[in-house]
């Protein structure tokens, strides 16, 4: 019995000390790609606050050299940079709230047993090979431009107002809810539009929070739509980034705004420009991560 005791007791520790041995390699690996996937940003950010002479010289490495912050003192003083910024902004502030409107009024009805909604299972194809296959850029293209949204906020906001990845996350969530909740609403006298919003969303708030960080991010970050349907004096914010970078034009700059450029390097204000871009999802996402990875194992399980 001892020599059997000890044999478990062994295997056991044997067994522990494995774990934490994968464990730990894992976590080796994890770091290393975070590790690898941060560096671009902090040489971006090492840039920003660089000399034009260090930077022009190529000592930047990751450390900022003759720390300056005359490259973003340049950037905030330009309008065009806080026109398409706050284009974005505007865009996200339209787009939010009708990209959440139209997905839980999709997914509401599509959660329902078949009992209930014959057709459900049809819609959800219907949605489903949506993401497969869409209508393509030319018939989109045509499309706004019929209907006259072309170069307004509302051709970057139409076309995509309802993600179906995201409304497919939501209905799975929404159909893990107990019936019962639903069913002594309806006994109450509540019809389907109050018991969406006074009882569905209220205890969705992990799912839409999660949905929410995806809307603003994919609002925020998209620039292909801004090149397709605005003008370039009206681009957002990342259009905006992505001309400058590509191929920023000195012709369009006047002869003062042209002087004062050539005592800064192109590249630390691209990095500036670019720091500046992506400080306002760096701010928002920390108070959505929490309901991130519930968000997503919640509504993963129950299709």
């Amino acid at each position: 019995m001892k020599k059997a005791e000890q044999s478990n007791t062994s295997y056991h520790l044997f067994k522990i000390r494995k774990n934490k041995v994968n464990q730990a390699v894992i976590l080796f690996i994890l770091f290393l790609m975070a590790f690898v996937c941060f560096i671009p940003f902090w040489y971006i950010v090492c840039q920003s606050f660089s000399s034009n002479e260090a930077i022009r010289a190529g000592k930047v490495r990751f450390l900022p050299v003759d720390f300056t912050l005359n490259s973003y003192a340049y950037v905030l003083q330009r309008f065009p940079f806080w026109k398409s910024f706050g284009i974005t902004v505007l865009r996200v502030c339209l787009g939010l709230p009708l990209n959440l409107f139209m997905i839980l009024t999709a997914a509401y009805p599509l959660s329902k047993e078949n009992r209930k909604f014959k057709a459900r299972a049809v819609y959800v194809w219907i949605f489903f090979l949506t993401m497969l296959f869409n209508g393509g850029m030319i018939p989109t293209y045509l499309l706004v431009n019929n209907l006259h949204l072309m170069d307004t906020i509302w051709s970057l906001i139409f076309p995509g107002c309802i993600n179906v990845f995201n409304m497919l996350l939501v209905l799975s969530f929404f159909r893990q809810l107990p019936e019962e909740l639903e069913e002594a609403a309806a006994i109450d006298g509540a019809g389907h539009w109050k018991i969406l919003w006074k009882i569905f969303v209220p205890i969705s708030l992990p799912v839409i929070a999660t949905v929410t960080l995806f809307t603003v991010v994919q609002h925020w970050n998209s620039w292909f739509d801004g090149m397709i349907y605005m003008k370039t004096e009206n681009y957002p914010l990342q259009t905006y980034l992505r001309s400058i970078i590509i191929n920023f034009n000195f012709t369009n700059l006047s002869p003062e705004e042209q002087r004062r450029l050539s005592s800064f390097n192109e590249d630390g204000l691209k990095s500036a420009q670019m720091i500046i871009g992506v400080i306002p999802i760096l701010l928002v996402y920390p108070f959505l991560q929490k309901y991130f990875v519930s968000g997503i194992t919640l509504g993963s399980v129950k299709g």
